[in-house]
């Protein structure tokens, strides 16, 4: 009798456990560009964009000298070389990266839109409402490798 109910508590675990891993996973939140710019973020607070308007949300774009060509290279490069990070599309003036934490392996997708002006950064994770904080950490990150760029 009691093998039988740990055999009910296990497999009730390694369900609930699947379940709980499977949504790390789950489809990406990138929306890709309308209009010349990077989608706005959700209201929830785990995604940040440097077209946002509220202020909790905003993150700066990324800045370079030279030209857009030099910049997306870079910003490759520093890609590339992030822990967890892989290129789910990477087209003329657009690259979407995925990153997938090292513990829990949940998957946030960050959005790269290279103008003139600068780049156009949108981050937000796949699950779950708050990221306590790690987009932006990552967002920083990257910048700390990229900026300055391209002189």
């Amino acid at each position: 009798m009691t093998q039988i109910n740990f055999s009910r508590i296990t497999a009730g675990f390694v369900l609930t456990a699947g379940l709980f891993m499977g949504g790390c996973g789950s489809n990406p939140v990138a929306k890709g560009v309308n209009g010349n710019q990077l989608a706005d973020c959700p209201s929830s607070p785990n995604c940040i964009s440097s077209t946002a308007q509220s202020e909790d949300k905003f993150y700066p774009h990324l800045t370079y000298q030279g030209t857009t060509e030099q910049a997306k290279h870079k910003l490759m490069e520093v890609l590339n070389a992030y822990p967890g990070a892989e290129i789910a599309n990477n087209g003329d003036h657009y690259i979407h990266a995925q990153f997938t934490t090292a513990i829990m392996r949940f998957t946030d997708d960050a959005e790269f839109l290279i103008l003139e002006d600068g780049i156009q950064v949108r981050s937000a994770s796949r699950v779950g409402y708050s990221d306590l904080g790690k987009n932006r950490k990552r967002m920083d990150e990257i910048r700390e490798s990229f900026e300055p760029c391209c002189e």
